[in-house]
């Protein structure tokens, strides 16, 4: 982990985007104190979202007892409450 001061960030945001890009992480300061951390943006993993997919697959999306409930909420809701009352 590598640590700069804001105007080196600042100066070097390039070099600073390729570190982070290839793994690093850099801390940025601000007179003296960390105010920030740059780190690599996490990777999508299209096999593990797939897994969860899959292992969902038939899975009924909602059990009795919520969709009473919903189907409840939904017969007491009514337009006039939807209303904004402060724009007329």
């Amino acid at each position: 982990m590598r640590e700069m001061t804001a105007s080196e960030a600042s100066r070097s945001f390039s070099a600073v985007l390729n570190a982070a890009e290839h793994g690093e992480t850099i801390v940025v300061t601000r007179a003296g104190r960390r105010v920030a951390a740059i780190t690599p943006a996490p990777r999508a993993n299209g096999g593990a979202l797939r897994a969860v997919f899959e292992r969902w697959h038939g899975t009924p999306a909602l059990d009795d007892t919520l969709a009473a409930r919903v189907a409840a909420t939904r017969e007491t809701a009514s337009a006039e409450l939807d209303t904004d009352p402060w724009r007329d």
